[in-house]
């Protein structure tokens, strides 16, 4: 499942990187707008974000040449704006048939859930609905202990962001290349959520800056206690979000 990002600059790809990492994408970089059209039919992306501050007159035609050929259900593309971007460019972008707009640096918390929102419609289908992530402080009481594949060492790592489906985590200190393969399926892991500690089976589903684990299964006793967490969290946040 493939991600395009079309950006010129570097200052945001590690932004994208990390907010995209819970959901599992790979993701394929473009410096210029030409190579992306080029090559866009082989790597047949899932969803597209393009930097519209980067290339503030080409994104429209790159916009144009996606939709000649890949509805908005089909390939999601996300604008990233910049300052001058204003409400007649917003008004183009929207006619040309793009999927959200959202600010350069993904620095609210409405721009993160929106780019969720919309790259959670590209996901397959067996991942279930889409799937909102939350992320994690520290009076969340989360914790998670999983063993190095190499040689059965503890890692431990702050959970980042959790969701119905899976999580992402922050290892306390830098793992070795060969300690996280994609798709590895980890059996010997530890999930603090609240009072109850959970032994979930997990699969490695993106690695970046941070890793994001993907649930396969739970002892029968403890997937309802995992769910019945995840809801007094969303309460939780829905009194934060009101209190804002």
């Amino acid at each position: 499942m493939k991600l395009l990002l079309v950006l010129g600059s570097d200052d945001n790809y590690d932004v994208i990187s990390r907010n995209t990492a819970p959901l599992g994408f790979e993701l394929i970089r473009y410096r210029h707008v030409l190579k992306a059209m080029d090559n866009i039919d082989e790597i047949d992306p899932a969803a597209i974000i393009i930097s519209a501050r980067d290339f503030p007159r080409h994104w429209k035609v790159l916009v144009q040449f996606i939709r000649s050929e890949r509805s908005k259900e089909a390939c999601p593309i996300i604008i990233l704006k910049g300052t001058n971007f204003n409400d007649e460019e917003t008004s183009k972008a929207l006619f040309l048939g793009v999927n959200g707009i959202l600010g350069d640096m993904l620095e609210n918390r409405d721009d993160i859930d929106s780019l969720h929102d919309i790259l959670g419609h590209s996901r397959p289908a067996d991942r279930g609905q889409k799937e909102r992530h939350f992320f994690v402080e520290p009076w969340h009481r989360t914790g998670l202990l999983i063993a190095n594949l190499l040689d059965k060492s503890i890692i431990i790592g702050d959970i980042k962001t959790i969701s119905a489906n899976g999580l992402s985590f922050s290892p306390a200190k830098p793992l070795p290349e060969k300690a996280v393969i994609l798709n590895k399926e980890l059996r010997e892991c530890s999930l603090r959520v609240g009072d109850a500690i959970l032994a979930p089976v997990c699969r490695i589903s993106g690695v970046d800056k941070d890793i994001s684990l993907e649930f396969i299964s739970f002892p029968d006793d403890e997937r309802p206690l995992y769910d019945h967490y995840l809801e007094e969290f969303k309460l939780q946040d829905a009194v934060i979000e009101a209190v804002d």
